[in-house]
C-alpha cells in the first residue's frame, strides 16, 4: 500500500497568494510513488481566502485537498492541531500559506526521511548557499532562537522557527500541543526534544516577503518563542 504525505496549510488572509500555492504544492512529485493529502485550515481570514480555496478545490479534482475552517482567528498552532483531526498521512509536513517556500523541498525532505529511517526533520533556512533573511534583524532573531534551542535541548540545529518542519504522523499525533499562535513551532521543538529525538535538517528554499507584502511574524514572536522553549525545558 503507497505511503502518504500530509501537508498541513493553516493559513489567514493569504487571498493574494493561496491559489498560487497550493498550485505549488499540488505539482510536486513524490518519491517512490508517494500520495499526497492537502489540509487547508481557513482561520477565520476576513478577505476571500476561503472562497478562493474552494474555487481551486472545485478546478483541481484529482488534488486531494480538504478545507476546514474557524468561525474566529485563534491562530497558527491552533490552525495545525485543527488540521491534524483530518490528516490520514504516514507523514506530516507544515505549510504556510505564503509563497516564501518550495514545495519541490518536500521531495529531498520525505527522501530523508525515508532513507534514514527518521522520525523528524526541519527544512532549515540557513544552510543553503542562498542565506536570505527578510531582514539582518529577522537573520539574527532566528539565529539567537536556534542558538537558544541548542542549549536548552542539546540539539545542534540552525533554524528552529523554520515552517518545513516534517513528522512521522505518529509522532505528531502524540504530541499534546497547547499553542495557539506562532509559539507551535518553539513547543514542537521543545516537546520533541524532550522525548529524545535528535532533529537533523537539510537545506531549503527561501524567498522572504516583507511586512508591506504580508509577513505576520513580527519581534514579540521572537520572545514568545524564547519564552516558550524556556517555559517547556523548566
Amino acid at each position: 500500500m503507497s505511503k502518504k504525505l500530509s501537508v498541513i496549510m493553516p493559513v489567514y488572509n493569504e487571498a493574494e497568494h493561496i491559489k498560487n500555492i497550493l498550485q505549488k504544492v499540488c505539482d510536486v512529485i513524490l518519491p517512490d510513488g508517494i500520495l499526497m493529502e492537502i489540509v487547508v485550515v481557513n482561520d477565520a481570514s476576513s478577505d476571500e481566502t476561503a472562497q478562493r480555496v474552494k474555487e481551486f478545490i472545485a478546478d483541481n479534482e484529482k488534488c486531494d485537498i480538504r478545507l476546514a475552517e474557524h468561525e474566529v482567528n485563534r491562530g497558527k498552532g491552533a490552525g495545525i492541531r485543527t488540521a491534524l483531526q483530518y490528516v490520514t498521512g504516514d507523514y506530516t509536513v507544515i505549510q504556510d500559506g505564503d509563497e516564501e517556500l518550495d514545495p519541490n523541498d518536500f521531495v529531498p525532505m520525505l527522501q530523508k526521511m525515508l532513507d534514514e529511517n527518521l522520525s523528524v526533520l526541519y527544512g532549515s533556512r540557513f544552510l543553503s548557499h542562498e542565506k536570505r533573511a527578510a531582514s539582518h534583524t529577522f537573520y539574527l532573531g532566528n539565529r539567537i532562537l536556534a542558538l537558544v534551542a541548542n542549549i536548552l535541548y542539546g540539539q545542534h540545529i540552525t533554524d528552529e522557527a523554520t515552517c518545513y518542519k516534517m513528522f512521522l504522523t505518529s509522532l505528531l499525533k502524540s504530541i499534546p500541543l497547547e499553542c495557539d499562535r506562532f509559539e507551535f513551532c518553539p513547543e514542537v521543538t521543545a516537546k520533541v526534544s524532550r522525548l529524545g529525538y535528535k532533529i537533523q535538517e537539510i537545506p531549503i528554499h527561501y524567498y522572504p516577503r516583507s511586512f508591506e507584502q504580508g509577513k505576520k511574524l513580527r519581534a514579540r514572536d521572537g520572545w514568545d518563542a524564547i519564552l516558550t522553549l524556556l517555559k517547556y525545558r523548566f
